[in-house]
Parts: C-alpha cells; sequence; structure tokens
C-alpha cells in the first residue's frame, strides 16, 4: 500500500486534543493499513520520529429514527493513536508534500 493512502484525516476531537499533551495524536487510516506503514506515513507526512502506534477498530452502525424510520449508517474505520518520541510536536498545519 502507498504511504500517501494510509492517513485518511488526523481525528480532531476534545479528548483526542487532551491527550496531545502526553505526545499522542489520534488518525483515522484505512482499513488495512498495518503498524509499520501508519509509522512511516506518520514519519514521512510530518517529519517526526514515532514511538509506537495503537489501532482501534471503529465498528459499523445502524441507527433508525424519526417517524419514517429514517437509516443511516457509519461505515467501518479504524482509528490509530500514534505516540512520538520525547521532545517530538506533531504541527496539523505543516503537511510535508511529495516532491
Amino acid at each position: 500500500m502507498e504511504l500517501s493512502n494510509v492517513l485518511i484525516s488526523p481525528v480532531v476531537t476534545e479528548k483526542s486534543s487532551g491527550a496531545q499533551v502526553a505526545r499522542k495524536y489520534t488518525f483515522l487510516v484505512h482499513l488495512h493499513a498495518n503498524k509499520i506503514e501508519i509509522c512511516k506515513a506518520v514519519e514521512n507526512a510530518y517529519g517526526v520520529q514515532v514511538e509506537s502506534v495503537n489501532i482501534i477498530p471503529v465498528r459499523k452502525k445502524v441507527r433508525v429514527s424519526g417517524r419514517t424510520k429514517h437509516i443511516t449508517r457509519r461505515h467501518n474505520a479504524r482509528k490509530a493513536i500514534v505516540t512520538l518520541k520525547p521532545k517530538q510536536i506533531l504541527d496539523f498545519n505543516k503537511v510535508k508534500t511529495a516532491k
């Protein structure tokens, strides 16, 4: 898998923003990406050194709401919590582009 397709987007929530104090950053990643590919993709995209990667599967969900039984679906996804080495800071605004 190409490294440019591994990271989909950073997850910016109140919980993930609080974890950034402990050098932990959360990303939405491709379903078939493994820890090594995620590590290399973060290092190439942001120019930081990764200490560890933890992966959390997010299962699909179906909701039925309203009087008309409107069905909404959320697809399978994976989140990766990336811990950086000490004295490393990740800035989401500074992404390296491929040349």
